[in-house]
């Protein structure tokens, strides 16, 4: 199923200097069918009663099923997120989380990625599911000058992309 097969080490490479290295998302596993990182529980993803974030759950959700679906695509092809909803289903604490992305679906211009999270037992976390578009770099090139450093500079009126 995977179009891009690379070490562990590269893809954590990949993610020096990202919101996924701040949290200290580490992939562990790339499977036939699956991508797998763990997540620890600690001060950069607990909520203030000491509890995983739902925020870091949906974060570590959404980097196993974007790397998911960046490795099941053709090189020079994108995948941006579309839709993401996260389930939290049971509390974690101070330890590790480990979460495992298997797609629904992978078409041609969408992909469904579900991603269960689960703790150090292999107790049920959080489930969530992933869409994402699949893209060239050229469908997401600007039509129009940026709101910011663009329009007011270049004397443009602007106008609003839907």
């Amino acid at each position: 199923m995977w179009k891009k097969r690379p070490a562990l080490e590269e893809m954590q490479a990949a993610c020096a200097s990202t919101l996924v290295a701040s949290l200290g998302i580490e992939f562990t596993a790339l499977g036939e069918d699956f991508v797998e990182a763990r997540m620890p529980v600690d001060e950069r993803t607990m909520q203030p009663m000491g509890l995983l974030h739902g925020g870091a759950s949906a974060a570590l959700a959404e980097t196993l099923g974007g790397a998911g679906a960046y490795l099941s695509v053709d090189e020079g092809t994108v995948c941006v997120g579309l839709e993401i909803n996260a389930n939290h289903v049971r509390p974690a604490g101070p330890g590790w989380v480990v979460g495992r992305a298997t797609a629904l679906h992978i078409g041609r211009t969408t992909q469904v990625w579900q991603i269960l999270i689960r703790d150090a037992t292999g107790r049920l976390v959080c489930v969530s599911r992933l869409t994402v578009a699949v893209r060239t770099p050229s469908d997401l090139a600007p039509t129009e000058p940026a709101l910011f450093g663009g329009a007011a500079e270049t004397g443009s009126t602007g106008g609003h992309r839907a």
